[in-house]
Order: structure tokens, then sequence, then C-alpha cells
């Protein structure tokens, strides 16, 4: 049976919400897992370029390039919300062709000059594919945000065919990981609070003394080797 225009003028907005929420396109999780499955194998074969590259580092300099590496891939409903944002339909093409974070690689280094210096030799390997880069190291957000994000295209090979797929690798110090840390902990996912813009004013204040921290203690690591 069809609806009639006063029938359909005569719903309820939620059921009209209802209505629209059910015409979304979901994946399922067949679709899911078939998606993220060469994102997560790109993953760990750059997780062994980086720790096989701190090895031999750590052997030519005397000294590890980074305190710590995390990894993770976005989970379904983070995928779907981001495509969302970007007004993408939430299927695994939309996400395959629009997302570039599916794998995240965080690496949180102990001094400022040891990410320069894996970063460049990540881009000496000739088989990675540069995608993108932005370094709010140099060049911080306004909220007092800093960080060196960079997308690699890692090739995979599966039987008879080789894919590059994308990983983003964000390049930390501990200051920048506690300060980011703490900002996403206040502040992220548009929680409302009355002195919020007083916060972002004290956080924007305390990414500029950790800056001062991180010279410090980067003036240490000179002397080391003076």
């Amino acid at each position: 049976m069809y609806n009639t225009p006063c029938q359909s003028a005569g719903r309820k907005p939620r059921r009209l919400a209802e209505e629209k929420k059910q015409e979304e396109i979901h994946m399922n999780d067949t679709e899911y897992y078939k998606l993220v499955r060469p994102y997560e194998d790109a993953m760990e074969m750059l997780l062994i370029r980086i720790r096989v590259l701190g090895h031999s580092l750590y052997n030519e300099e005397k000294g590890q390039l980074y305190h710590m590496i995390q990894s993770r891939i976005k989970t379904r409903e983070s995928i779907e919300n981001k495509l969302k944002k970007k007004n993408q339909e939430t299927t695994d093409k939309d996400a395959k062709d629009y997302l570039r974070d599916i794998a995240g690689i965080r690496i949180i280094c102990l001094f400022l000059e040891d990410i320069y210096t894996l970063v460049e030799r990540l881009m000496r390997q000739s088989d990675l594919v540069f995608i993108k880069e932005k370094d709010y190291i140099r060049t911080p957000k306004k909220n007092g945000y800093r960080s060196y994000h960079l997308i690699l295209g890692v090739p995979v090979y599966c039987a008879d065919t080789m894919e590059i797929f994308p990983v983003e690798l964000q390049f930390r110090t501990m200051e920048m990981d506690l300060w980011a840390s703490m900002e996403h902990r206040i502040l992220y996912k548009g929680t409302c609070r009355e002195d919020e813009e007083k916060i972002k004013k004290e956080l924007t204040h305390y990414s500029q003394k950790l800056c001062e921290v991180e010279n410090y203690f980067s003036s240490f690591r000179g002397a080391e080797k003076a």
C-alpha cells in the first residue's frame, strides 16, 4: 500500500528519522573483516620495518630512537562515523576510496630529532609510497596540538596480485603524547563544559611549556654526543 501525501505529512518526526536510519547502508561483519584484513597486513609489515630500522639505528647511534609503538585498526563504528562526516555512504567500497587512516601506527620518541630521523629513513625505502604528510611540530595547530603525521602506502602481495594500502603514522615525543592524551580526555567528543574556553587557553599555554621541557631534555642528548 502506498502512502498518500496526507499520510506522509502526518508522520511523526521520530518515525521519519527511524525510517531514514533504516535506509542507510551499513557494512555487515563479513564486509568489515574483508575490508580491514589487508590493512592489518600492511600495518604489520610496516611495524616490522620500523622495528628493524630501530634495531639498526640503535647499533649505529648507541641509543633507541623510540620509546613505544602503538597500533590500531579502526572499528566498524569509527569507519562509518568518519564516512558520514565526509558525506559518503557507509560501505566498504567508500571506506576504501575515501579513508586513509583505517590502519594507524603511533610512535612515541624520547627526543624530537629522533622523529625526523625515523621519518627520513622510512622515506628512503623505495617501495613505500608517499601519500601525505602534515608537520604539526614545526607548525602546531592553534589549540597547541603537536605531532608529525605521515601516510605511507605499503605494498601487500596476495597470491597473484599486489595492491598498495595506506597506513597513517603519527610521531610524537613523550611530551606531545602527554598533552594530546589529556586534551583528548578533557575536551574530545564534543563534551560540553562551562569552562571550555578557559581550559582551551590553558591547554595551549601548557603545550608551550611542554615544548620547553622537551627542548631542555634535548640539550642533554646533545651533551651526550659531545
